[in-house]
């Protein structure tokens, strides 16, 4: 027995309340099981309505295995738990007392749950614990209303996860948005191999110094480029130069250092994403675009977001991939492959974010939007296909990555849509 699968019984009431007893007989009628609290202190139920022998009762409900435990987990000399009402337990070994000495009432929840609702637990999500996702061979079962109403909660909820490092980065930019925006991108812009060293970046440039130089494309590019430490080699072509000088004025006139900006890594990169070529990007597009932050606020259409985003490099880089080699002359546009993931990892939920923070409701917006996405591909999504999932855009897709991470690696099987439609059948 776990202590998860105790507390989802009780919060909902997955038992005979008709004819329920203390462990000490004594007659008890459940009103109201309370407010699950999911912090890891404190009791596991606030405000719970209870009457005990006529006499009614509001307070704190606390679950364990067995009776012993609050003591195992030292609650006896912890003040949170000084209102508990109720000690609701599958194994009643031992009376646990207040601090007046009085015995605090004790449900014992194996005399009440059906036998059935165990095993099947049991056969569902304790013997499958070797398989992918535990419940990957009933997965089939369920229907598809439930699993497009899941996802688009899941979606919303990795929004709001998304939302805690929008919002310190935020607090770290004293309420700028376009700073926000920069930062973001930036580290988008670096993918996994280089985001960090990305936002490291974004963060050594206050961004009134992007305001100030947003009508010079080389003056951005040699911003850009002497911050990553990407012109200190000795380099001997024009462009190159022209940077190097650029970025000497920049340095001096801005007071610039690059005291924690991370290196640049192009190991096991294809070209297209090395730092390199993704920083001459990020320079034409606040060239192109000095307003950009309006922009992403305004534009609502996805197409008016590939033409926004589609930018390409400067001449230069259109025959180089680094400073030092020619390569063959190539147009280097952003794709709508990496513009989609521009929507989903910073677009959506800096818009989602935003409205929220002006009062306004953009769920069915930010659902319309990500829905025009093209799915991601991933070992995640593609193992979710492979068990008939439906997967037809950057929802679905996004919604997967959070219900793996959150619940099936984490198994939170009870918290999760699927497991409690599986669990009772109905």
């Amino acid at each position: 027995m776990t202590e998860d699968l105790l507390q989802y019984l009780w919060k909902h009431k997955k038992f005979d309340v008709t004819q329920l007893k203390t462990t000490r007989k004594e007659n008890l009628i459940l009103q109201n099981v309370g407010v699950h609290n999911t912090d890891k202190s404190g009791p596991d139920f606030f405000n719970a309505l209870l009457i005990i022998q006529e006499q009614k009762w509001a307070g704190n409900v606390e679950i364990h295995n067995k009776s012993s435990d609050w003591y195992t987990h030292n609650h006896e000399n912890d003040s949170a738990y000084d209102n508990v009402i109720l000690h609701v337990v599958w194994e009643d070994d031992m009376d646990v007392f207040r601090k007046d000495n009085s015995v605090i009432p004790t449900l014992q929840l194996s005399d009440y749950i059906a036998k059935n609702l165990l095993i099947k637990y049991e056969k569902m999500f304790l013997e499958n614990t070797q398989k992918w996702i535990r419940c990957e061979k009933q997965l089939p079962e369920i229907s598809r209303f439930i699993l497009s109403n899941w996802q688009e909660r899941l979606f919303l909820e990795r929004l709001e996860q998304k939302s805690i490092f929008i919002l310190k980065l935020l607090e770290d930019s004293a309420n700028n948005w376009e700073a926000v925006l920069f930062k973001l991108l930036g580290k988008n812009f670096g993918l996994k191999v280089n985001g960090d060293a990305f936002l490291s970046l974004t963060n050594s440039i206050d961004f009134s110094i992007i305001r100030k130089c947003s009508n010079n494309q080389i003056k951005l590019e040699a911003l850009f480029f002497g911050q990553a430490g990407l012109l200190e080699n000795e380099i001997k072509n024009m462009y190159s130069s022209d940077l190097k000088k650029e970025y000497c004025f920049l340095k001096n006139k801005f007071q610039l250092n690059k005291d924690g900006v991370l290196p640049f890594h192009f190991f096991r990169l294809r070209p297209p994403n090395f730092p390199t070529i993704r920083l001459a990007q990020f320079a034409m597009l606040y060239f192109k675009s000095p307003q950009l932050f309006n922009e992403v606020i305004r534009i609502k259409s996805i197409n008016e977001f590939y033409k926004l985003f589609g930018v390409e490099t400067s001449s230069f880089w259109e025959n180089h991939y680094t400073f030092e080699k020619e390569s063959k002359t190539r147009k280097k546009k952003i794709t709508k492959s990496f513009i989609d993931l521009l929507l989903i990892n910073t677009i959506i939920p800096l818009k989602f974010i935003y409205a929220r923070t002006i009062g306004k409701d953009s769920e069915e917006e930010m659902m319309e939007l990500i829905s025009q996405v093209s799915y991601e591909k991933n070992t995640i999504v593609s193992n979710f296909k492979k068990l008939k999932v439906p997967v037809e855009n950057a929802m679905h897709s996004q919604a997967l990555i959070q219900l793996k991470n959150r619940y099936c690696d984490e198994k939170a099987c009870l918290k999760c849509a699927i497991g409690n439609k599986l669990l009772n059948g109905d």
